[in-house]
């Protein structure tokens, strides 16, 4: 089983070294076979120049911005039965991809599978505070699903690994997502396929810069209203979203 690892990319080159180095040290501790895949998404600043220092990455360019256009076009340029997304300010902690081959060898059924983030750069209470939004998270898809019979899976954008074979038969990304609403969107075209499995087996640790930016009880009302538009509508209740660096040619933006 192969495993490839998409990190959508723009305007990266302060957090992608780190986010790659995170995943060298990983792949050292076992003989995994995992390819690793930047999509250079846009930028304008040395990204690119950034992810092809290291030899085992391969950069894909994707001149159209946009987080849902960068994830597909980094699909459509692997070639692993898996196929994991993961945010370019992440830092993979051991053991993530032992488990992930773990968790897709042991159950056929499973098509996706996602973790919780911790954030590296935010206090210890404030991250025993998202878990417990990650908790209501999942009562709400649980009570979603017993109330319409419509699956409410979770994922966490930034730290999923979708089965290759499903994600085809559910056509890809929706691209109708740019932003808000995208993991839940992915969640439900791979619920249809099969078993969708959120663990905190499987967390990530990222950069709080948005939640510094905008602030977490903003961050978690946006994320809250585009989970629940995305489940019970199929669109996101906004597609606005505030960029959170400043660029050369001042076009702002964040994927992730």
């Amino acid at each position: 089983m192969k495993l490839s690892i998409v990190i959508p990319a723009y305007n990266e080159e302060a957090y992608i070294g780190k986010c790659l180095e995170s995943i060298a040290m990983e792949r050292a501790r076992g003989s995994f076979d995992v390819e690793v895949i930047v999509v250079n998404n846009a930028s304008d600043d040395t990204t690119g120049e950034v992810a092809q220092s290291f030899p085992f990455v391969r950069v894909v360019d994707e001149p159209k911005k946009g987080l849902v256009r960068a994830r597909q076009t980094g699909y459509e340029a692997s070639a692993g039965d898996l196929v994991a997304n993961v945010d370019a300010d992440t830092l993979v902690p051991k053991g993530w991809i032992s488990t992930v081959f773990e968790e897709f060898s042991a159950d056929p059924k499973l098509v996706a599978l996602s973790g919780p983030y911790m954030y590296y750069d935010l206090s210890a209470v404030t991250n025993w505070s998202i878990l417990f939004w990650y908790r209501l998270g999942q009562i709400v898809s649980f009570l979603n699903t017993l109330v319409t019979n419509r699956s409410g899976t979770m994922l966490q954008g930034g730290n999923f690994v979708l089965r290759r074979s499903a994600l085809e038969k559910a056509g890809g990304f929706d691209l109708n997502f740019d932003f808000y609403g995208e993991d839940t969107a992915i969640a439900k075209q791979m619920s249809s396929q099969g078993k969708v499995k959120f663990t905190f087996r499987l967390p990530m640790y990222t950069s709080g810069r948005r939640l510094q930016a905008e602030g977490i009880f903003t961050m978690a009302l946006k994320y809250g209203m585009n989970f629940l538009w995305t489940i019970l509508f199929d669109k996101p209740y906004t597609k606005e979203y505030k960029d959170i660096r400043v660029c050369k040619n001042n076009r702002g933006g964040k994927n992730g």
